[in-house]
């Protein structure tokens, strides 16, 4: 290799620099870890109502343009799919079928992203073609887009 290549190389090197996880990605895994530990120190006894708890508990403590947002979600989706579990999912609202995350909330301010997110996993029924979207930006939620978030969540525990 000659002295070009070498110093491109380490000059490359150097200034690829990778911080790893945001402080708000990282506080998201704590969070996840301390739910997996509460959901097993419950054992059997975790029952829905515990998951609903959890979820309003988290929900009450969001900024309120997020807590307006997932207050309504919360309610969608309870409705539209009175059979998803409610549960914390790396510290957001998330529904559960049989103990696999479906759909879930993600907030703006966690994230410091200028939009909430509503999202669903791949056990969702949503396949359209080749592609189709997963995850939705949200700034508020009109009676349309209540509709075809109830729209969604149907089809996708479907």
């Amino acid at each position: 290799m000659n002295e070009t290549q070498k110093a491109a190389k380490s000059t490359t090197a150097a200034d690829k620099k990778f911080d790893g996880f945001t402080d708000e990605e990282r506080a998201a895994m704590k969070e996840h870890a301390q739910e997996l530990k509460k959901a097993a120190r419950r054992g059997s006894r975790a029952a829905k109502a515990d998951g609903e708890r959890d979820v309003l508990e988290k929900i009450a403590e969001m900024a309120e343009a997020d807590r307006v947002l997932a207050e309504r979600f919360h309610a969608i989706v309870t409705a539209s799919a009175p059979d998803l579990s409610p549960k914390l999912w790396y510290g957001m609202p998330a529904y559960a079928k049989d103990g696999k995350v479906l759909c879930f909330f993600q907030s703006a301010e966690k994230f410091k992203a200028r939009y909430a997110t509503l999202g669903f996993n791949d056990i969702a029924n949503l396949d359209d073609g080749t592609m189709w979207p997963t995850a939705f930006a949200v700034t508020e939620l009109t009676a349309a887009d209540e509709a075809r978030i109830a729209e969604l969540v149907k089809r996708a525990v479907s």
